[in-house]
């Protein structure tokens, strides 16, 4: 990952920290931080994703930020590719800014849970099991994902 990929992801990640050491605020939707209402196209990134080039990825998130394009979407897969490139705090980070543009994200309730199983955490990963249940109670692809990760887990042989 580049200097200027990893200087900007944790600016951001040093800043939503800051910002949940203060609290919540009369003002929490300030005008900067303001959703931007219509999803932004990512077609692109989504195929560098599933490519697994998650450096590429993360520049063109990157650069939708610095455009100031703030979605849940884009917040998410920043989380996504951070996670899958292995920097699981900073995504933890992402996925918890995605949840606070859109709390019902369920591919961020779905990806966060999926990286509380990654980290042995799997009551937080139940959880979000049962918001996802709530918001898809005919079912949904990120509910079954988030199950069969944690049924693997759960039946995975443990090593000493």
């Amino acid at each position: 990952m580049s200097n200027k990929i990893i200087i900007r992801t944790l600016a951001i990640a040093l800043l939503a920290a800051v910002a949940c050491l203060m609290g919540p605020s009369p003002n929490a939707r300030a005008v900067d931080t303001e959703t931007t209402r219509d999803a932004p196209d990512l077609t692109a990134v989504r195929a560098k994703i599933k490519a697994k080039e998650w450096k590429a990825a993360l520049a063109d998130l990157n650069g939708m930020v610095d455009k100031g394009v703030q979605h849940a979407d884009v917040y998410n897969l920043i989380g996504f590719s951070l996670r899958k490139s292995g920097d699981l705090k900073t995504a933890y980070t992402f996925y918890r800014k995605a949840l606070e543009f859109d709390p019902d994200h369920k591919g961020a309730l779905e990806y966060l849970g999926e990286l509380y199983v990654e980290t042995g955490e799997l009551g937080k990963a139940r959880e979000h099991v049962a918001l996802l249940r709530k918001l898809c109670p005919s079912g949904c692809e990120e509910l079954e994902d988030l199950e069969k990760a944690i049924a693997q887990t759960a039946a995975a042989p443990k090593t000493r």
